[in-house]
């Protein structure tokens, strides 16, 4: 059943760490047997303002609009414009979104985080918590 479930995996790449976390997130879920999307690898990175419409195609009309549930890293100061972007794209279509934040508990983050994002979806704080909600699309009835 999951290896028809396809889960995007959105996050800023503007460091190595945060490319790192982004594939343990893309290695958790296909260990669970999942497709997965994670749009630096299947589509490439941005270098330069003529890349926006190959990336744009890619990862918003390819992997999004194809994906079933979405895993969103929230690590850092702020939410990265395009994960933003991508979680109430998820929303308005009515896919299901799960939050990753590992740097900081959710209370200290009120502030930069939104309460629109902290009400939009479960936050979970690390990869084990992100697997148990993960292994509720396992059952029958998956709720998020």
């Amino acid at each position: 059943m999951k290896k028809n479930i396809q889960i995007y995996i959105a996050g800023k790449i503007g460091t190595e760490n945060e490319k790192i976390l982004l594939e343990k997130v893309d290695d958790l879920c296909r260990k669970m047997g999942f497709r997965t999307f994670l749009p630096h690898r299947d589509v490439g990175i941005a270098k330069n303002i003529g890349d926006s419409k190959r990336i744009f195609e890619g990862d918003i009309k390819i992997g999004l609009k194809n994906s079933d549930i979405v895993v969103a890293v929230l690590d850092g100061l702020h939410v990265g414009a395009g994960t933003a972007w991508e979680l109430g794209y998820a929303y308005s279509k009515g896919t299901p979104s799960i939050g990753l934040k590992t740097d900081e508990p959710i209370s200290s983050a009120f502030e930069y985080l939104s309460s629109i994002l902290i009400e939009s979806m479960p936050i979970v704080a690390s990869l084990e918590e992100l697997r148990q909600r993960l292994a509720i699309f396992g059952e029958t009835n998956p709720t998020v």
